[in-house]
């Protein structure tokens, strides 16, 4: 039979920032979304005093001084990095991992002799090599297994990891409310709870045609998998990307043109370096520009321009260039701008692509492989943004997103690294 963990790092952001700070262990720390808008992560002691995922900063700011909570800026390159050097620990010791979000995966322990052993030495050594705490929940199927690793991370006794054994499934179940079940949606919840099901238990309960009549074949899997009946597989691969994106509300509205060039120009150098690191390249760049909807005294437009390429390209100044006339496309006078974005599209991979008779001279290939090598590694190296094209600017232009408060980036940016003495 299968038999799924799901790794979850414990208030991960949170985590990644006390990593750093460690006279931080028992204070309560919250990060902040983009532009320092609202919670997105809270320590256990934050969550003890009462503050709610998505609490606007503004509002509670009053609360975070009187309780001495910790508030940071979100420090992205700090989490990714935390991030992979957690799942390199997982896929150095587990048969099969599938990398699930930031901040979990999914790990396939069918036929391992003594499952629950491997994950307690696994949580050690993640805590050990990363620094980062887990709870880990096991079970026969990824379902229960989500179910699992919260009931690990709640109960104290259970030291980080809990097997879900069939003899405790169904107290699991009635225990959980039904809108709380990895999958299922608000719209589902709402037609549950119209039928009655306040629990998970509830849920698995109810027939079978109903739940396929009204949830479709995915609430149907969800059913059966906390039943223990195993509907989803691992993900052997990822499925190929469609697009790549690369997007940002400004830390203020922006009107000027040229600001917006600029941030244009640096979403659409991020993208192309996206790209090339996933062996990719695009056909086609779309840009969008959006005022802001919530500010409705203020004129609104949505703009948004598609410009194709000539070739597929991961070439940075080419993909700038057609952003750029996207820009120009889209770009209205007279309106406040809050957002924008670059979009790659139509990706193939770099290394099927058929020669035709607009390709470049091999020598010309050549000078751009060789000119965004040297970029992709002095920024590697360096930071993101140590090498970058004149129009994309320095770091405190208008554009750029409220950080005041974040941490630094203690394992990616020479510049940033911890102290000693």
């Amino acid at each position: 039979m299968p038999l799924y963990a799901l790794v979850d790092c414990n208030n991960f952001y949170a985590s990644c920032e006390r990593l750093f700070r460690p006279e931080l262990k028992r204070t309560p720390i919250v990060v902040l979304s983009n532009n320092d808008g609202c919670v997105i992560s809270r320590s256990s002691e934050a969550k003890a005093l009462g503050i709610p995922m998505a609490a606007p900063a503004f509002q509670w700011e009053h609360a975070f001084r009187r309780h001495g909570v910790a508030v940071f800026s979100s420090n992205y390159a700090l989490y990714g990095d935390l991030s992979a050097r957690v799942m390199s620990v997982l896929e150095d010791m587990a048969p099969r991992v599938e990398v699930y979000s930031i901040d979990e995966a999914f790990l396939d322990l069918t036929g391992v002799a003594d499952a629950e052993t491997l994950c307690r030495a696994l949580r050690e050594r993640v805590a050990r090599h990363t620094g980062i705490p887990v709870s880990i929940g096991i079970a026969r199927t990824k379902t229960l297994a989500k179910l699992a690793a919260g009931r690990a991370k709640k109960r104290p006794e259970h030291e980080g990891v809990f097997r879900l054994d069939e003899a405790d499934r169904e107290g699991l179940l009635a225990a959980t409310e039904a809108g709380e079940v990895w999958g299922v949606g608000h719209r589902s919840a709402k037609r549950l709870a119209a039928r009655g099901v306040r629990t998970a238990l509830d849920f698995i309960r109810l027939p079978q045609q109903w739940v396929r009549t009204e949830l479709t074949v995915t609430g149907l899997h969800i059913q059966l998998e906390l039943k223990g009946i195993s509907c989803l597989d691992m993900a052997a691969a990822p499925a190929p990307r469609r697009s790549v994106l690369c997007s940002r509300s400004f830390g203020q509205l922006i009107e000027d043109r040229e600001h917006l060039r600029e941030a244009v120009c640096s979403f659409a150098a991020r993208a192309a370096e996206k790209l090339r690191r996933a062996g990719l390249e695009a056909q086609a760049v779309q840009v969008f520009v959006l005022t802001p909807r919530h500010r409705q005294e203020l004129p609104q437009h949505q703009g948004q321009a598609t410009i194709g390429l000539p070739l597929p390209s991961d070439f940075t100044p080419e993909i700038v260039d057609a952003a750029l006339r996207g820009l120009d496309e889209a770009f209205r006078e007279g309106f406040a701008y809050l957002k924008a974005g670059v979009v790659l599209l139509g990706l193939t991979p770099a290394s099927a692509r058929q020669r035709s008779l607009l390709d470049l001279p091999p020598e010309e290939r050549q000078r751009r492989r060789a000119l965004t090598a040297v970029m992709d590694a002095v920024n590697a190296r360096h930071g993101r943004g140590a090498l970058r094209l004149a129009l994309s600017a320095a770091p405190d232009r208008p554009w750029h997103m409220r950080q005041h408060r974040r941490s630094p980036r203690y394992t990616t940016n020479w510049d940033e690294l911890p102290r000693v003495g």
